[in-house]
């Protein structure tokens, strides 16, 4: 018998989505593009999008009651799949004794030491509520903490929609991004403050001497540099052997902080995060989504003496809603589960990443379509490219065809696959979905490469 969730007992219907377009329609009254995100509406789903009304493990259910093997799962911020049992009992169990107090609580303490515990880097923990909160926190820590007024960030790393970080983040025509030696920065949106930037330095990824040279044009000036440990924001680009590794020496020799962003990585890697998967100490880490479990809770944690400006407010870091109970329940629930038996469901989604993205790079060949599979452990990307790998920001920004690929992910729809149709974005595996999963997944990349005319 199939576990619950799992892709062998979808019942495939005639697919139609009226009701998510009445919906879309109705939204247009109330809500910008039909939703809270722009990454959720039109721009990625054409016409309109897909409105979702249940998930449970692997599935997600929509208004019309079609149903879909979830490998967005939203945007990796369910690691244990969707109303998975002890999540939800832990939810209740917050809720039911007290919604949110603003004041010391014992299920605080105990999050924060089991983070201790799992993140060897976290000496101490300080909650907030989303990753692009936590990364503002951080910097203000760095800078306060250095008496520096400078950090580095790298070309298509995404770090929330902070103004000093928001730059560089999202695929460019090649020759706007200028030489690799002398990145542009371009901004990300309008309404920035327009000197939010000016201490804002950009370099390429997975470039050493790129850094150093950085590093050295600035000497005493950069309080940090912030990074992914994998970069997230153009699919799933690895750092290369010896990358991380390099850029934890060069911050020790110049004596600048390392802020590694795990809001991304954290909890779906590794117990430990990215960082215990490569090795790498940072003086300061940022979690969030996975962290959660859905809820919005996220972290800063790091060195003792660095965390310890935060007292009495000299670096001040304030939010009614920071540490709110029922967020807090959930997360120390799904945390306490991701790390039992010995992180056992680690274990579990790796296999299953390997199971599929092996058989993605089986079912391309077989049809002769231009895609590679990048991935890291569950975190992995399908990329339309005629090259073997994609390395960095500027390697996306030139060889990636981001349309073909939003063309793949809505001919999935029908066949009950649900990918983010943004090629900048990935797919995550989890506990709940199944080899079963797998299975159904590849044969629905089957129909959906035909159906969209991908064969070369």
């Amino acid at each position: 018998m199939s576990p619950p969730g799992s892709a062998a007992i979808i019942t495939r219907m005639p697919y139609k989505t009226d009701a998510s377009k009445r919906l879309f329609d109705r939204s247009l009254g109330s809500l910008i593009e039909g939703g809270s995100s722009a990454s959720r509406g039109p721009a990625n789903f054409g016409d309109y999008p897909i409105f979702m009304v249940k998930g449970e493990g692997s599935r997600l259910f929509d208004a019309d009651g079609n149903s879909y093997v979830d490998w967005m799962m939203s945007y990796g911020a369910v690691p244990l799949g969707h109303a998975n049992p002890a999540v939800v009992a832990a939810a209740v169990q917050g809720a039911s004794t007290g919604m949110h107090f603003a004041t010391a609580t014992e299920i605080e303490l105990e999050l924060a030491e089991l983070i201790q515990e799992v993140i060897p880097s976290a000496e101490m923990v300080r909650f907030a509520n989303t990753g692009t909160e936590a990364v503002m926190a951080a910097i203000r820590l760095a800078r306060g903490f250095t008496g520096r007024p400078k950090i580095l960030k790298f070309e298509g790393h995404y770090h929330g929609w902070y103004d000093d970080v928001l730059v560089s983040s999202n695929p460019q025509l090649r020759p706007s991004l200028g030489h690799r030696n002398s990145p542009v920065k371009i901004a990300d949106s309008s309404g920035l403050n327009r000197r939010s930037q000016q201490d804002t330095i950009v370099v390429p990824w997975n470039d050493l001497p790129a850094l150093e040279r950085a590093l050295n044009n600035n000497p005493g000036r950069i309080a940090a540099v912030i990074t992914e440990g994998i970069m997230a924001n153009m699919g799933v680009i690895p750092p290369q052997p010896g990358y991380l590794e390099g850029l934890r020496e060069l911050t020790e020799a110049h004596d600048t902080l390392l802020l590694l962003d795990e809001t991304v990585t954290g909890f779906r890697i590794a117990a430990g995060g990215c960082q215990a998967h490569y090795g790498i100490t940072p003086d300061l880490s940022t979690f969030g989504k996975a962290l959660g479990s859905g809820l919005p809770v996220a972290a800063l944690v790091g060195r003792a003496d660095i965390m310890d400006a935060l007292s009495w407010g000299g670096v001040l870091h304030y939010g009614t809603q920071n540490a709110s109970r029922i967020g807090l329940h959930v997360a120390l629930a799904s945390l306490k589960e991701l790390v039992r038996d010995d992180a056992a469901a680690f274990k579990h989604t790796w296999e299953i990443g390997d199971s599929l993205c092996q058989g993605l790079r089986s079912v391309f060949t077989e049809l002769n379509v231009n895609a590679i599979v990048q991935r890291v452990g569950p975190m992995f990307q399908i990329l339309f490219t005629e090259k073997t790998e994609i390395n960095d920001y500027r390697d996306f920004c030139t060889y990636v065809d981001r349309g073909k690929y939003q063309r793949f992910a809505l001919a999935l729809l029908p066949h009950g696959i649900y990918m983010s149709p943004a090629a900048t974005l990935h797919s995550v595996a989890t506990l709940a979905h199944s080899m079963e999963d797998v299975s159904f997944t590849l044969e629905a990349v089957r129909k959906a490469c035909k159906d969209a005319n991908l064969s070369e």
